[in-house]
């Protein structure tokens, strides 16, 4: 077994480090004034990855916290994976040119899988997917809309398109601290190949410790936002105890 990799969420919202509840745009709460700050207190902090959204650039359909998002990429030297508002070859190009290690492509997923394809055709490893479902069916525009497309349907057009990871959110689960959605999240793992990276509700500790158990072999990752920030998740105990988890040796 590998250890879960544990992503700290930075969401972006006129300029500021905020949280969501359910991804309701006038339910924001400000965490931090200073995205850069924040991003530095999560390197500190010993986190391998940081995970950035824009969401702004997630309604607006293209990237509207550019330079909070550069302030990150200038101060931090761990990777950094960017969604929201990514739409276009020409966008993607622009942040991995700029030194984000992971795009993240939602909406365009889904309204455009060619390009997806295209994409990570040109840029292996460097491409992922992000499949945030309502009701078990994929949210586009900010989650403001829902497709006719199962979750496990979108993974599926994916398969052999050489995509790096698919980050698979519980919208109705985001921000109110009710736990990952482990069934839904570990039975879309378990239908692809592609490595799955579980985001929305991962509420505590006893989340963490369900993260180790052999079962969520299977997910590369999980994204922690909320948690983290209001001190109901321990960075140093939870990466410990992810970190406990090692390799099996062939």
């Amino acid at each position: 077994m590998a250890p879960v990799i544990l992503y700290p969420a930075i969401d972006l919202k006129e300029g500021r480090c905020v949280r969501l509840i359910q991804g309701d745009m006038d339910q924001a709460t400000v965490f931090n004034d200073s995205p850069v700050d924040q991003a530095a207190t999560f390197e500190a902090q010993g986190f391998e990855w940081l995970h950035v959204v824009d969401l702004d650039g997630a309604f607006a359909g293209k990237p509207m916290n550019a330079n909070a998002v550069e302030d990150i990429l200038r101060r931090v030297t761990i990777p950094v994976q960017l969604g929201g508002g990514i739409r276009d070859m020409k966008t993607v190009e622009g942040w991995l040119a700029k030194g984000v290690s992971r795009v993240i492509i939602g909406t365009a997923a889904v309204r455009d899988p060619a390009f997806v394809r295209e994409a990570a055709r040109l840029h292996p490893g460097k491409i992922a997917v992000g499949i945030d479902a309502k009701d078990g069916l994929v949210a586009v525009e900010g989650w403001a809309q829902t497709s006719t497309l199962s979750a496990e349907e979108l993974g599926r057009r994916f398969e052999d398109a050489g995509v790096a990871a698919i980050i698979y959110t519980d919208i109705a689960r985001d921000g109110i601290l009710k736990g990952l959605n482990f069934p839904m999240t570990l039975g879309l793992a378990r239908a692809v190949s592609i490595p799955v990276i579980a985001s929305g509700g991962l509420a505590s500790m006893a989340d963490i410790e369900r993260l180790t158990q052999p079962d969520c072999a299977v997910l590369d990752g999980a994204i922690s936002g909320r948690a983290l920030y209001d001190g109901r998740i321990d960075p140093d105990q939870a990466l410990a105890l992810l970190r406990s988890v090692r390799k099996e040796p062939a």
